[in-house]
């Protein structure tokens, strides 16, 4: 979870791009509200319903199967998706303890977006 928070030190440098961050999880709603309680967050986090987003964008950790602990958990990843819903990047990282590079992720948004040259 210290991904969310390090987005939120650079929130600031996306919306300058015109890019509106949000973070999506799979956990219940009550574990989504304390930890936006907790940080103070000021972009929104969703809710994966049954993975369904997680599939959708092929970013399921494929290392835990259905009846373990952690199946459904996705690949920690950043997915930048246009205002139609096209998928135009994903900086998704195998295993779980890695996180994508926010810097990287930032200035590719950049170069995808034309932005800030």
């Amino acid at each position: 979870m210290r991904q969310f928070v390090k987005l939120s030190d650079i929130e600031n440098k996306f919306a300058a791009i015109g890019v509106r961050v949000s973070g999506m999880t799979y956990d219940d709603a009550d574990t989504i509200q304390e930890f936006h309680n907790k940080w103070g967050l000021a972009y929104p986090l969703l809710r994966d319903v049954d993975g369904q987003h997680v599939d959708a964008w092929g970013i399921r950790n494929e290392e835990y199967g259905p009846g373990t602990f952690a199946y459904g958990i996705p690949h920690p990843g950043v997915v930048l998706v246009s205002p139609n819903g096209e998928i135009l990047a994903k900086w998704a990282e195998a295993g779980y303890r890695s996180r994508a590079d926010w810097k990287t992720v930032l200035q590719e948004t950049r170069s995808i977006l034309g932005a800030g040259r």
